[in-house]
């Protein structure tokens, strides 16, 4: 889809036409990580090696890293995803998107019609730069995006970042953008998490803590070489988890960070999820409540991952009670917590008029 309108129009007349197509209200993307079209090892191998050669994921030179990708991983992986995938999918879709488009359309609902709210991915269908290409080609000209990363990463919010950066490469026009580059203390944030397990508490009880039960907390890892380069993602899960506690009056031993999804040879920060569902169980705790913080939809790392595999660690382990606790998607709480974030980005942009550009 093209940016570039008349161009054989003079500057005059281009500008009215840019006064007469240009919307006066703002759009905003939710944008996420992304997810297979299908469930099966084609689609997973196309959107695995979309996300697997962005330089913010994986940052060995490509020299090294794509023999090792095209060779072992996108022959190997598809099959084992594709089946994993199965076991979560609904016949809406990806639940990753299932869950997307349920904050969309609880942010429209709250917002109304002063703001287009769309949703974006940073790899596959729906990425940020054919949705871009569609605002603009629409007269759409000032944008704001939040991330569905609560805590900044490199890998996941500079990867967005990016594909913002690379749109406006190709474009002589630009737009005015505004981002959200974390959010890991925000109040609505932290009591989304809150009211989440506190429900599940009303519905099974509260973990009896004297009794050894323990909550993890359970983010993504990330290599610790990213950490060591300056990647303040660590530290911002663990204020997410300082704040949690205060909020819910639990210590260090009731409300463990953990994290998962440690992918290849290099060392990841830690400790990590799995390893401690084993110990616990293996230490006769009865039950492990889990609930994912980084996550803002589930998808295949809560659904399965934490939910099937970790679930069956625990137990094999001797552990008897295990609690995944959602809290996101289109969650009351969630949405609000985006609202939040959408209104402090939208900040003098909502109603305003469309010549303002700032």
């Amino acid at each position: 889809m093209t940016r570039k309108k008349n161009l054989s129009l003079s500057q005059s007349e281009d500008r009215a036409v840019l006064s007469a197509d240009v919307p006066q209200k703002p759009a905003l993307l939710i944008v996420n990580l992304g997810t297979p079209d299908e469930a099966t090892p084609s689609a997973v191998r196309r959107f695995l090696r979309a996300f697997l050669t962005d330089r913010r994921v994986i940052e060995t030179h490509p020299i090294l890293w794509r023999p090792i990708l095209e060779g072992i991983i996108l022959r190997i992986r598809p099959s084992r995803v594709a089946h994993a995938y199965r076991t979560i999918w609904s016949e809406e879709g990806s639940p990753l998107l299932v869950g997307t488009m349920a904050q969309v359309e609880g942010l429209r609902q709250r917002l109304g019609s002063s703001v287009e709210v769309r949703p974006a991915m940073c790899y596959g269908s729906g990425n940020i730069r054919e949705v871009l290409d569609d605002l603009y080609a629409e007269g759409y000209r000032r944008v704001a995006i939040v991330p569905a990363y609560p805590q900044y990463s490199a890998s996941t919010v500079g990867a967005v970042f990016d594909e913002v950066a690379r749109w406006g490469l190709g474009s002589r026009d630009q737009l005015s953008v505004r981002t959200v580059r974390s959010y890991e203390g925000a109040p609505a944030y932290i009591e989304a998490l809150a009211t989440a397990l506190e429900e599940s508490w009303q519905k099974n009880g509260r973990p009896d803590f004297e009794a050894g039960d323990v909550v993890l907390a359970s983010f993504h890892s990330i290599p610790q070489a990213m950490v060591d380069k300056g990647d303040p993602y660590q530290l911002e899960c663990e204020r997410t988890v300082k704040l949690l506690r205060q909020r819910l009056g639990c210590n260090e031993k009731e409300l463990i960070l953990t994290y998962q999804s440690v992918f290849g040879p290099a060392k990841w920060i830690g400790p990590a999820t799995i390893d401690t569902v084993e110990s616990l169980g293996a230490q006769g705790r009865r039950r492990v409540d889990v609930i994912c913080p980084g996550f803002v939809a589930d998808c295949l790392e809560t659904l399965e991952e934490i939910n099937v595999l970790n679930r069956q660690v625990f137990i094999d382990a001797g552990g008897k009670t295990f609690n995944y606790i959602p809290w996101a998607n289109g969650s009351s709480a969630c949405v609000d917590m985006l609202e939040e974030q959408a209104k402090e980005v939208l900040a003098g942009w909502v109603n305003a008029p469309a010549a303002v550009r700032a």
